[in-house]
C-alpha cells in the first residue's frame, strides 16, 4: 500500500488465483489492470465470519468447520468488492471485475498465502484485512499486476 505521494506504506502477503491471471468470466483466474474499490463489506463483524454471496452465514471459522466443508471456497472476516477501471480489459462485457465478484477477501490462517491457491480473488490474512479495510476508502485505486 503507498500513501498520496507514492511512498510504501505497507506490505502485505497475498494469494492470488491457482489458475493465474486472466480477466474472462468463468476462468477462475485474478483480473490484472487498474481497479477501485466499489464496496466495502463486513465493517463490524467479527474476525473470521463466514461470508457466502457477500452475506454473513452466522457462522464463525473453526478448525471443526474447515473439516466439515473440505472444499468450501472460504471468505472471511472483510470484503473489498473490486471494480475494474478499464473499459474492454477488466471492465464490462465478459471481463468485467465486478460482475465476476473479484474481491480482496479473508482466508483461513492455515492457508498458506505467497502461492496461488484462490478462485480468482486476492486472499490475505484475516488481521492484515481489517488493517486494510479501515485504512481504505471506498474508491481507492488498486493495480493487480502479474
Amino acid at each position: 500500500m503507498r500513501d498520496d505521494a507514492g511512498n510504501l506504506q505497507h506490505i502485505y502477503q497475498i494469494s492470488s488465483a491457482v489458475k493465474g491471471v486472466g480477466e474472462v468470466s468463468g476462468s477462475y483466474c485474478t483480473p490484472r489492470g487498474k481497479h477501485i474499490i466499489r464496496a466495502k463489506i463486513g465493517r463490524d463483524a467479527p474476525e473470521n465470519t463466514v461470508f457466502v454471496g457477500r452475506r454473513p452465514t452466522g457462522e464463525i471459522f473453526s478448525p471443526e468447520l474447515f473439516e466439515k466443508f473440505p472444499g468450501r471456497d472460504w471468505i472471511l472476516t472483510r470484503i473489498l468488492w473490486l471494480s475494474g477501471c478499464e473499459i474492454g480489459y477488466n471492465r464490462l462485457g465478459v471481463n468485467d471485475t465486478m460482475r465476476r465478484y473479484i474481491y480482496i477477501h479473508g482466508t483461513p490462517d492455515r492457508v498458506q498465502l505467497g502461492v496461488p491457491g484462490s478462485h480468482g480473488c486476492i486472499r490475505m490474512r484475516n488481521a492484515e484485512l481489517i488493517e486494510l479495510f479501515d485504512l481504505t476508502p471506498v474508491g481507492t485505486s488498486v493495480e493487480i499486476i502479474a
